[in-house]
């Protein structure tokens, strides 16, 4: 049966589709004008409206975030504010892009330590030869309640893949991990399959992880860097609610 479209109808339709070539027509100003001017840029993943009007976002390499108006005439890198709210967009658009499904991690590649009751769940790619990850271990040990699993991720240097090979073949990986991390206790030499190692580089690399420590929260959410206790003590509680 034929569909009939009422003059209402027919006037909306006509509007979504001078909407619809609007934007599509603004984007292809935007593409154009950046690739043109800043060739270095790389190719821009998608353009979206921001609150403020007549800005955009460009959104780059998986989750870099820009600025630019609707001719590309500027480009802005920086945090976007709503200081109504008091909310860091760029952030949270951030934490959203890089968000990793936690359920979904290989959890067999990692070891894990339980404090307390375990309930809180927290995941952390570290290298043992990082300065940064052996003051975070050091502040981890503050945290109660909480289950981590330790992903070892050598990125560092041909050095940490071994550590990292010996500490994933010691018989007690806990301890030859935190002897290693908080009393510089070197892990003796040892031999077992660690195909583990390898998988969690795999892993870091698909997920664009560069750095560490790298905290991934049971919400999604992923922190880089030695943050403190009281930021993870948050970030755990926000993840759990």
């Amino acid at each position: 049966m034929k569909q009939r479209h009422t003059p209402l109808m027919t006037a909306t339709l006509l509007a979504l589709s001078g909407l619809l070539g609007s934007a599509f027509a603004q984007d292809a100003v935007i593409r154009k004008n950046l690739s043109e001017r800043i060739p270095q840029l790389q190719k821009i993943d998608e353009i979206s409206k921001t609150p403020i009007a007549g800005v955009f976002e460009i959104r780059v390499n998986g989750a870099d975030i820009y600025y630019t108006d609707a001719q590309g005439n500027y480009l802005i890198q920086g945090n976007l504010i709503d200081t109504k709210q008091r909310r860091n967009l760029t952030e949270e658009r951030i934490d959203k892009l890089t968000a990793i499904n936690f359920d979904a991690l290989p959890f067999k590649d990692a070891f894990t330590m339980v404090r307390g009751d375990g309930k809180r769940k927290l995941a952390v790619f570290e290298d043992p030869n990082c300065g940064y990850c052996k003051r975070f271990e050091k502040d981890l040990q503050k945290i109660n309640n909480v289950t981590v699993y330790l992903f070892l991720y050598p990125i560092l240097s041909p050095d940490s893949t071994e550590k990292s090979k010996n500490i994933w073949c010691a018989k007690d990986k806990v301890k030859a991990w935190q002897d290693w991390m908080t009393r510089d206790v070197t892990p003796p030499a040892a031999s077992c399959d660690s195909s583990a190692v390898t998988r969690n580089v795999e892993l870091g690399h698909k997920y664009k992880i560069t750095g560490t420590p790298t905290l991934v929260f049971a919400d999604g959410t992923r922190v880089p860097g030695a943050v403190g206790a009281d930021q993870v003590e948050k970030r755990l509680n926000q993840a759990g609610s």
